[in-house]
């Protein structure tokens, strides 16, 4: 199969999968279909997350259809085991859903937890990360050794970064990480938001307004609810650089003012 016959069935099992959310069988029929291509993880990752947010948008998370102990299920054939492992930890990363991401990685049988892939462990280090556990940016790490420039891979990173509001350098690992391929060319408006973020942490709020503003233009149109993600995040960039800007120019006293 050339790779362009492989790209088209990997487009026809994602679309099979998601033309009927509702059909609460497609959870494993898409995981038959990537058992029989014999999908490497990245492209059960790139396929289970997109069909994963899909399902979500219109109101049938795989978190309805799925239940943990099938996707725990240590009888599973392992190609299977890791597509409904992807569908389900995506949906779960999606609603935020850090302490159940750990608890279900941790519930895994141990052979499967020891032969983890890359994408599942970025999930994990995402539920960590979000958490602000520090054990999260070593399992990062070692994550970003294996994924290379996979831009899936990497984005859940820069979620679990972004998440993580006390993570000790988070800030400013985030934007390493947003500047590395194949982020650095700087169009991607989730990273550029991801970013904006950063920035406002570290207090860079110029820099950051420039961020959110390129992402709102990079935004493809009729993405309502990312768009309002991008209104909130300039709305506390003004809010928080304006407070900033008041505390450095009020007085430091008020003289011959009685309590």
């Amino acid at each position: 199969m050339s790779s362009l016959e492989r790209r088209t069935a990997l487009l026809r099992a994602r679309t099979r999968a998601t033309v009927n959310t509702a059909d609460r069988s497609w959870p494993g029929r898409l995981a038959g279909d990537l058992r029989e291509l014999d999908a490497g993880w990245r492209e059960s990752a790139e396929v289970c997350a997109d069909a994963a947010w899909t399902a979500r948008a219109t109101g049938h998370s795989v978190l309805g259809l799925l239940s943990p102990d099938r996707v725990t299920d240590g009888s599973l054939d392992p190609l299977t085991a890791r597509s409904l492992r992807h569908l389900y930890l995506s949906a779960l990363r999606y609603d935020f859903r850090c302490s159940s991401i750990q608890a279900l990685v941790e519930q895994l049988p141990q052979p499967a937890r020891r032969d983890l892939d890359c994408y599942s462990r970025a999930l994990y280090a995402f539920a960590l990360l979000g958490r602000s556990r520090p054990e999260g940016l070593d399992l990062m790490d070692e994550v970003l050794d294996e994924a290379g420039t996979h831009a899936k891979t990497l984005h859940v990173l820069l979620h679990g970064l972004w998440l993580g509001q006390d993570l000790d350098q988070g800030a400013s690992r985030l934007l390493a990480l947003s500047a590395r391929p194949p982020f650095d060319t700087g169009t991607d408006p989730i990273v550029l938001f991801r970013r904006a973020g950063a920035l406002r942490r570290l207090g860079r709020y110029a820099e950051a307004l420039a961020a959110i503003d390129t992402a709102m233009e990079l935004l493809p149109p009729g993405d309502i609810g990312v768009h309002a993600d991008l209104v909130r995040e300039r709305s506390l960039i003004t809010a928080v650089q304006d407070l900033h800007q008041h505390e450095h120019t009020r007085p430091c006293c008020a003289k011959g003012v009685s309590a």
